[in-house]
Order: structure tokens, then C-alpha cells, then sequence
């Protein structure tokens, strides 16, 4: 059984499940969206990805944005899925990331796309 993430219960008061697919996908996520210093037991876990939604936009930043990205995928979930591509799209305030990456158990491959904007420091 695989927690939800964002934690929840389900409709039975329970802890709300997830499939392996989308359990990977959250895992994804949390990299992604983790900014390192968050986790006191792991405080380099994540990616610092947030931080680069009010930087100027340019291709020097998607392409450093998509390396950022692929490293920490590629470090914190190596053992769960190869990595495939990374594109990385940067519009006002909002940060558009579309991941594609096969699942290493089941050789299934997937695209998980992220939409996230941020709020001025």
C-alpha cells in the first residue's frame, strides 16, 4: 500500500491509498517542489526548484532549470526511474515542468507535467 501525497483520508477515515504509478508520480513531486533545508532529517533532499519561478526568464535559466532538475531526480529516485527528458516552460510567475521517465520496476513509461506559481518573497 502506497500513501497518498498530499496526506489525506479517504472516505472510510482511513489513510487515503494510491496506485504505484501515481505513487511514483508523488515522489516526483516532492523532489521537485522540496526546497533543500525543509526536511530536518534530510536537509539536502530536493531541488530548489521553487526558487527559480521569479528569476528573469531566459533559455540560460530553462536549460539550468532542466539540469537542477534531472540531477536531483536522478540522486533522490535513481532506483525507481530513469529519466527521459525534462522540459521546462517559464511564464510570468508560473513554472511549467513536463517529465517524461519510465518506472524502472515495471518499464512503463510516463509524463508527469507540473504547473506551480509562486507568491513574491
Amino acid at each position: 500500500m502506497n500513501l497518498d501525497h498530499p496526506y489525506r483520508f479517504d472516505g472510510s477515515g482511513r489513510s487515503a491509498a494510491t496506485s504505484d504509478a501515481d505513487h511514483v508520480r508523488d515522489l516526483i513531486e516532492q523532489v521537485l517542489f522540496t526546497m533543500p533545508g525543509e526536511r530536518v532529517n534530510r536537509p539536502d533532499f530536493g531541488s530548489g526548484v521553487m526558487q527559480l519561478v521569479f528569476a528573469p526568464n531566459s533559455d540560460e535559466l530553462a536549460t539550468t532549470t532542466q539540469f537542477l532538475i534531472q540531477g536531483a531526480l536522478q540522486q533522490w529516485l535513481g532506483d525507481w526511474i530513469v529519466v527521459e527528458g525534462v522540459d521546462v516552460a517559464h511564464a510570468d510567475s508560473t513554472l511549467r515542468i513536463v517529465i517524461t521517465y519510465t518506472d524502472r520496476r515495471t518499464q512503463e513509461r510516463s509524463v508527469a507535467q507540473f504547473d506551480r506559481g509562486g507568491t513574491p518573497p
